[in-house]
């Protein structure tokens, strides 16, 4: 069951996505969030402009997606959202990112948003093939910009127009 993020998950949502930042090259942190870190991101969640949605299996929170501003305070790009999903570990290959994906896809086009933006670093082969699977495509390649202890990856730029099928 997917459903807007309440403030007694994040929690959960952090630990995620801690999962994620040990895992490395699932997202560009290095180092591990803390709860009262997210709390004024988790505010800045609104279900009416920016959601939070938790995916559930028995009332575990097993994934989450957010729609955040991209490029905040920018009016040209007021219309533009980034899509990120982050699914815990034990809830892997079960098809949860897949129902986030096409459950944040359309909750932005009922938001009226046009453009929607995933950005993947490039060894994350898994989310890369997913956005793919869903209509998105590579707009854009920044080689090397990332570095993990001295492993470089390349950072990409997923994109899809939200008024095209």
């Amino acid at each position: 069951m997917i459903r807007t993020a309440q403030f007694r998950d994040l929690e959960s949502i952090v630990g995620i996505y801690n999962q994620a930042i040990d895992a490395q090259f699932q997202t560009g942190f290095t180092e591990r969030v803390r709860l009262e870190d997210r709390v004024g991101w988790f505010y800045e969640h609104t279900h009416d402009k920016f959601p939070l949605l938790v995916y559930l299996v028995d009332d575990v929170v097993a994934g989450w997606l957010s729609i955040s501003p991209y490029r905040a305070g920018r009016g040209a790009l007021r219309y533009t959202v980034e899509i990120s999903y982050f699914v815990h570990n034990e809830y892997k290959k079960m098809g949860i990112g897949s129902q986030l994906l096409v459950y944040g896809i359309n909750a932005a086009r009922q938001l009226h948003y046009k453009t929607a933006i995933a950005i993947i670093l490039d060894k994350n082969e898994a989310s890369v093939k997913l956005v793919e699977k869903f209509g998105f495509h590579r707009w854009a390649f920044l080689p090397g910009v990332a570095d993990f202890d001295g492993v470089e990856c390349n950072h990409l730029y997923y994109g899809m127009k939200l008024n095209e099928e």
